[in-house]
């Protein structure tokens, strides 16, 4: 039969076992949880440029669309016929 030491050191390393499958439970739980931030912060990140590009062309297609004495005024300037943006 089994003795009390024998039940100790079976407890100890049942408990240690224990200790060591929950700590790579973790860890590998842990590492895909940075993983799926990883790749939700880049997706957020990628949408964000293409919403900024978006905007951007918008904004290239309305100055394209102006005449000098618009852009002129479009930059704060005032239009001289004769001499051009003042």
């Amino acid at each position: 039969m089994f003795g009390l030491l024998d039940w100790i050191k079976i407890g100890g390393g049942a408990a240690a076992g224990a200790i060591v499958a929950g700590a790579l439970a973790y860890s590998v739980g842990h590492w895909r949880g940075v993983d799926e931030g990883k790749a939700l912060e880049r997706t957020a990140a990628l949408q964000r440029s293409m919403d900024l590009i978006k905007e951007r062309n918008e904004t290239n297609a309305k100055v394209n669309d102006l005449d000098d004495a618009g852009l002129c005024a479009a930059l704060g300037g005032k239009w001289m016929p004769d001499i051009g943006c003042q």
